[in-house]
């Protein structure tokens, strides 16, 4: 992470929603990329171009069980007339030595072997009688009578044009071609190519490993019995699923109760598994507001540029944010607020753009569109601050769902985007066209 973020501002400063981002995006930085193992890099994001060193396929190859023909061998065939030839062998798929069709004569071939010289075309087996003498098969039969499949012959009732059932040497990729692009994501489909082309590593930058910690003494882990004043831990759940689902590998740190050397004491021992940390509570005003006390002035004894700072930002919900880096590695740290949707929405807007930075990723945002808000009354928006309430999108027309209340966790769990109401804007009718922040 660099230290070069400026935070010039005083502590009385109302930092824009865009001012915070911006500063997060302008400290954090990607990952240094590694050489990893294919299935390991799943999830990665390649920092260098893929070339093909050989091609796909590597060879001309049949579709389909069937018989390696020469075209003119078979023109005409039907099954009052069918082609009559010579059986000289078998062609199986990973077979290393290859049999040469000559006139009159064919391979029985496998779906994936090679095709052999002198042949032209592939007819299916269906097109035959499986060289036993019976009219058009559903399916291969015996062998004829030797066991290297020589010998005897097989009746073809239909035609073949060149190349019918033919795979082409390359006709998927060329050697030489670009198979993969920098800064492509890895996914299944990806690593199938890497495999094909014969690459056992590559290039990426790494996952990012994003611990998540929620503070709090009334917090009770789920299925345990809830006492007097407790609620169950729902926001370092939230968090590390929304970070995996970001791209991150996500270490959930079980709540942590309100004392500000426990807190400290457990970010700093987290700091070995960590390239970002995200903490949620504890950052406004109140006398138990930990992190803030725990974390203010942890850059004192680190190298210069680390520390926390805490800001209020010109938000609905989310006004309490904490942003800097902690230890002597730098590492990021997010503190959140403790509100389940003020947590939520945060982290979407703040901590997934700086995992996505972390992968090296050029578009690290969610996306947006423009939609048609359909309400049964105005929605209301406290001036000078920028209101992201959850909604449901469909169809060009959004909906918002529940109130705005930032311990809603219910509605959040039917919401699939965030309907974004600017600073200037404290009323919006039904049927205006707002932007909207797509979740899924």
């Amino acid at each position: 992470m660099s230290t070069a973020a400026t935070r010039t501002a005083g502590p009385d400063h109302l930092w824009t929603v865009d001012e915070h981002l911006e500063d997060i995006l302008a400290t954090v930085r990607p990952l240094d990329p590694i050489e990893l193992q294919l299935l390991d890099a799943q999830g990665c994001v390649l920092v260098e171009d893929v070339t093909v060193p050989v091609s796909l396929p590597p060879f001309d190859n049949s579709s389909m069980d069937g018989y390696a023909v020469r075209v003119t061998d078979v023109a005409g065939a039907s099954e009052e007339y069918p082609a009559v030839l010579t059986v000289i062998g078998d062609v199986a798929a990973g077979q290393a030595e290859s049999l040469h069709v000559g006139p009159g004569e064919t391979a029985r071939i496998m779906t994936g072997a090679p095709l052999p010289p002198g042949a032209e075309a592939v007819v299916p087996v269906e097109w035959t009688d499986g060289g036993l003498g019976e009219g058009p098969v559903t399916g291969m039969r015996a062998r004829s009578q030797s066991p290297e499949g020589a010998g005897g012959h097989v009746h073809v009732y239909r035609s073949a044009e060149a190349r019918a059932h033919v795979r082409a040497q390359g006709s998927d990729v060329k050697a030489g071609d670009r198979a993969l692009e920098a800064g492509t994501v890895l996914g299944p489909p990806q690593i199938a190519l890497l495999a094909a082309i014969g690459r056992g590593t590559v290039r990426v930058r790494p996952r990012p490993r994003v611990v998540v910690m929620s503070t709090g003494s009334e917090l009770v882990q789920p299925d345990e019995q809830l006492g007097n004043g407790q609620i169950y831990d729902s926001n370092s759940f939230a968090l590390t699923a929304a970070a995996r689902d970001a791209g991150a590998i996500a270490y959930r740190v079980g709540a942590v109760t309100d004392d500000a050397e426990t807190l400290r004491s457990t970010i700093e021992d987290q700091l070995v598994r960590a390239d970002l940390m995200v903490t949620t509570g504890g950052v406004s005003v109140g006398a138990y507001d930990v992190v803030k006390e725990a974390l203010s002035s942890v850059g004192d004894e680190d190298e210069e540029g680390a520390g926390i700072d805490f800001r209020k930002l010109a938000m609905q919900p989310g006004k309490p944010q904490g942003f800097g880096s902690i230890g002597p590695d730098h590492i990021p740290l997010l503190a959140l607020p403790g509100n389940p949707v003020s947590s939520y929405v945060s982290f979407e807007l703040f901590v997934r753009p700086a995992i996505r930075t972390l992968m090296g990723l050029d578009d690290v945002h969610r996306p947006r569109t423009r939609a048609t808000l359909t309400a049964d009354k105005a929605l209301t928006s406290p001036k000078g601050r920028r209101q992201f309430l959850r909604g449901t999108y469909a169809d060009g027309a959004v909906t918002p769902v529940g109130g705005a209340g930032s311990h809603l966790v219910a509605a959040l769990a039917l919401a699939d985007a965030l309907i974004v109401v600017p600073e200037n804007v404290e009323s919006v009718e039904p049927g205006t066209e707002v932007d909207v922040v797509l979740l899924g």
